[in-house]
């Protein structure tokens, strides 16, 4: 989770103002970029997160990043669980990249570092089938009629 202040954005024409923004909005901004990134399963979550979105309520895209903003620099850490079957590495700098972009681009701020924690894999949900004339999965082979 992000510090409670808000971070100051510097502009190119001081005298029209300054620029603050939430830290809650960088959370934002980075678990979507990450979480779209091909080979994310899901972010990473709290128990509280889970339970919410059981109930209805929609996904928190925050969850699963922590922002330490220290001086003029921003550190992100990212927590994500990946889709089995893909390379690490590529996804882990893919996620470093378009973090950073998407950061950059939507608020010209630089980072000084994306780190990705990989917290699992998840597997591939293999769909079962159910014969609705055969629920109990009978077979007719070794039946007899006496």
């Amino acid at each position: 989770m992000a510090e409670d202040t808000n971070i100051i954005l510097e502009s190119k024409e001081p005298a029209l103002g300054k620029i603050e923004v939430a830290p809650q909005v960088l959370e934002i901004i980075v678990g979507i970029a990450a979480s779209q990134t091909e080979g994310v399963a899901r972010m990473r979550g709290s128990l509280a997160n889970s339970v919410t979105e059981l109930f209805g309520r929609k996904e928190q895209h925050g969850k699963g990043v922590k922002l330490v903003f220290d001086g003029d620099e921003l550190a992100v850490d990212v927590y994500v669980y990946l889709n089995y079957g893909v390379a690490v590495p590529k996804v882990a700098l893919a996620i470093q990249d378009s973090v950073k972009q998407q950061l950059l681009f939507m608020t010209d701020l630089d980072l000084r570092e994306v780190n990705v924690h990989v917290e699992g894999v998840i597997p591939e949900k293999t769909a079962q089938q159910v014969d609705p004339d055969n629920l109990f999965n009978q077979s007719d082979e070794g039946d007899s009629d006496q």
